[in-house]
């Protein structure tokens, strides 16, 4: 048998990545940060032209509440069982947009129709300080 045989394989991969790790350490240049130019419109006016992302698909869905039950009880759920939510009644539903709580509002209904009216948009700094 030879050596190469004998050797873990874990082995042999850590032994690759230390040697490109080494490899890579011993170039002299160093990390620049990304720099990125500013958006703006052809003109070099200040304003974003924002016609490149208004097709863009984006999941909304609006939250009356939630709760959370054991898999015993979810199991034993039929049709007519009442599952207690996390809301008031009357309290404001959340609007999330790819999960991110971006309004609330109040339900209505229009033509036999639900709707959401909205009552409250949550500014960029604030939907920053939700996301910590």
């Amino acid at each position: 048998m030879n050596e190469e045989t004998k050797t873990d394989p874990n082995e042999a991969l850590a032994d690759e990545w230390a040697a490109a790790l080494d490899e890579a350490g011993d170039t002299d240049e160093s990390a620049a940060a990304a720099t990125f130019d500013e958006l703006t419109d052809e003109s070099g006016n200040d304003a974003v032209n924002m016609d490149a992302i208004l097709d863009v698909p984006v999941t909304i869905s609006m939250e009356i509440g939630r709760t959370k039950i054991n898999i015993r009880n979810l199991l034993q759920l039929n049709q007519g069982s009442v599952v207690e939510l996390d809301r008031l009644a009357g309290e404001p539903m959340d609007v999330l947009v790819n999960g991110t709580l971006i309004a609330q509002g109040e339900v209505v209904v229009v033509n036999e129709k639900f709707g959401l009216r909205l009552t409250d948009i949550i500014s960029p700094s604030e939907r920053v300080k939700r996301l910590s």
